[in-house]
């Protein structure tokens, strides 16, 4: 197989390893802002979509909310992007397997950080709605993470 063909079926293997990371970090993130700290409003999609009754709060409050609900559902989230990355996107073995977690939630966390600082800032400044500013971490996080896993933390 060519190198140029394997590189395409293992981003697309991680596309999907994403995916699966990504939706269990939505599903988190939209329970959490929802029940346990309040940061979603009324026109965002998940509580039109699924008719949930919300209490409202200002931006101000929905922007530190948002950001503890994204930190919680990072910690889950990864946890399911690392061991679908380790049995099917990438290999093992560059560091030992605590180093390795290590590096791996370390590189997750500053690309969280830095989405998650985007997010706050994206509904404090701008008053986006919780939906869209959530969809613009995502997309930081995915383009980060993705070059420093596959050269600094695993094989390749």
């Amino acid at each position: 197989m060519s190198t140029e063909y394997a590189a395409l079926i293992q981003f697309i293997k991680y596309a999907i390893a994403g995916g699966i990371a990504t939706i269990a970090h939505i599903t988190i993130f939209h329970c959490v802002a929802w029940k346990i700290f309040p940061s979603l409003g009324s026109n965002d999609h998940a509580v039109r979509f699924f008719r949930l009754k919300i209490r409202e709060v200002n931006d101000y409050s929905r922007a530190r909310n948002s950001m503890i609900g994204n930190i919680i559902a990072f910690c889950f989230s990864n946890m399911v992007a690392y061991i679908t990355n380790i049995l099917w996107v990438f290999e093992r073995g560059r560091h030992s397997l605590a180093l390795e977690i290590l590096l791996f939630y370390l590189v997750s966390g500053i690309s969280t950080m830095i989405g998650t600082i985007l997010m706050g800032v994206l509904i404090k400044r701008f008053g986006l709605l919780t939906t869209y500013a959530f969809v613009a971490n995502i997309v930081s996080a995915v383009l980060i993470n993705y070059a420093l896993r596959k050269y600094f933390i695993f094989l390749g």
